[in-house]
């Protein structure tokens, strides 16, 4: 594999000293034999003559140039391996939601951009929450150009990611690592659309793993990376030097520099596996209140373990309430993982099924015993429908009120010598027309291709379901599309 190529470190290249061998001569007849040469024992190793320091120095130069050239190229295979599964996401949303995305005015709508990976051959694509967080609209863009209108299977925001479906087979996809299993300080390489700049490369080490406390999310287990991750690198890949993803890209810590989150693999994989298959996680949950077992604590606890997490609350005739868990146990292991804080338990939790049976270690009044839970399903609301989730409402016209005005009262006068201009004087809420980004005050230019436009003829093209509007707001002029 590439990673294995690169394993060699750089070193000096010594020539080696040899000396020439000689064959043994006949002498002509009647010639007089000439005395063997005498044999010179080779001199030790130490003793051999160094070769001159230019000659060393242009070896150690060619040899760090050759293995540079190799992690280049290991570097370009593993964008070639990955790339084509790695799209750009566009996001259209309402004006007054907010988001770490790169955002920008396109005609009458606002839209923001992100990134995500295929993970499915028929159209699964994994990518974070809040890049289709209140989107009412989603577009899919691949590396070969062609766009999907995007679907949602299914979000999950306690570990901010989703995944959304397109229509077509045969894509090509990504294979996951097993993140536990990374070591810090291993090339990584991110892959996304930072600022809209599709299919951007970025290449750092893995700075650390099992990085939580954060607050931004309820399950926080985060990869961390110095490769650049900037708005709208959001969902896309972070990968090993083999074309594994390791990580999602989730966010960036605006207080440092080369501080970049990703969820780790394992969890991410676990994710979009339910998503795909259900629209929703079934998270494992025993029914304990936990908190870091801190130092302070640890003083005036008797006899406490020097890790763990601190049972603070049981919740009565939970899986813990009948396993015999009480309020002051410090746990310090959940099936055989040690225990530091109160994040290892919930991520230990989250790695198993509901159903499934895990042995506790826990030490209560200093002393240590053993218990098993089985482990029950949470019970969390599902996240509210996204715009984009809902059917327009119907309403008559798309949702549009006109009215035709003088060409005096419009911004521009309209082609073709007419007097009048179709004014919008309103938009329903949550109507094909609010969703294509239309507001009161534009004017339309055309409709259904037909120039200068009245409001009655706008109202005819738009009883089909579908209608294309050429808009003007004041100097900008868009091409906006209605369906009901």
């Amino acid at each position: 594999m590439i990673s294995r190529r690169l394993a060699a470190s750089l070193a000096l290249l010594v020539p080696a000293l040899a000396l020439p061998s000689t064959a043994d001569a006949q002498a002509p007849a009647g010639a007089r034999a000439p005395a063997p040469a005498p044999k010179i024992a080779p001199a030790p190793s130490s003793q051999r003559p160094a070769p001159p320091p230019a000659s060393r120095a242009g070896a150690a130069a060619a040899a760090g140039a050759a293995d540079l050239r190799r992690l280049g190229e290991a570097f370009a295979d593993v964008a070639d391996k990955v790339g084509p599964a790695v799209v750009q996401i566009e996001v259209t949303v309402a004006e007054d939601v907010s988001s770490p995305l790169r955002w920008f005015r396109d005609g009458g709508q606002r839209r923001g951009l992100g990134s995500g990976v295929i993970f499915s051959e028929d159209g699964g694509i994994l990518t974070n929450n809040h890049v289709i967080d209140g989107a009412r609209a989603i577009t899919v863009r691949l590396r070969d150009g062609r766009m999907f209108a995007g679907r949602l299977a299914g979000r999950d925001p306690a570990t901010d990611l989703a995944v959304l479906r397109i229509d077509a087979k045969g894509l090509p996809t990504v294979t996951f690592a097993d993140s536990d299993a990374a070591r810090v300080g291993a090339w990584v390489v991110a892959i996304g659309s930072p600022f809209g700049l599709g299919h951007t490369v970025t290449t750092g080490v893995l700075s650390a793993k099992g990085r939580g406390g954060v607050g931004v999310n309820d399950v926080e287990d985060y990869l961390q990376t110095d490769a650049s991750i900037n708005p709208g690198n959001s969902g896309g890949p972070l990968v090993d030097l083999d074309g594994r993803v390791l990580g999602i890209n989730t966010m960036v810590v605006s207080r440092g520099q080369g501080i970049g989150l990703a969820v780790p693999a394992n969890m991410a994989r676990r994710v979009a596996e339910q998503l795909l298959s259900s629209g929703r996680v079934e998270r494992a949950w025993i029914g304990v209140g936990l908190q870091d077992l801190t130092p302070q604590l640890a003083a005036v606890l008797p006899s406490a373990p020097p890790a763990g997490a601190l049972v603070n609350a049981v919740s009565p005739g939970g899986p813990a309430a009948r396993s015999n868990l009480h309020p002051g146990d410090v746990i310090t292991s959940v099936a055989a993982r040690p225990v530091r804080d109160a994040q290892d338990v919930l991520r230990a939790l989250f790695l198993h099924n509901v159903g499934e049976t895990l042995a506790l270690e826990v030490v209560r009044d200093g002393q240590r015993y053993q218990t098993r839970v089985t482990l029950a399903a949470r019970n969390e609301r599902p996240p509210p429908a996204l715009p984009v989730e809902r059917a327009p409402a119907r309403h008559p016209g798309l949702g549009l009120t006109l009215r035709d005005v003088p060409v005096a009262r419009a911004p521009r006068a309209p082609a073709g010598g007419a007097t009048s201009a179709v004014r919008v004087l309103g938009v329903a809420s949550d109507s094909p027309a609010e969703r294509a980004g239309i507001r009161p005050g534009d004017v339309i230019l055309e409709a259904d291709r037909r120039r200068a436009p009245t409001a009655a003829d706008v109202e005819q093209a738009a009883r089909d379901g579908d209608l294309l509007l050429r808009v003007q707001r004041r100097s900008t002029v868009f091409y906006a599309a209605l369906r009901r």
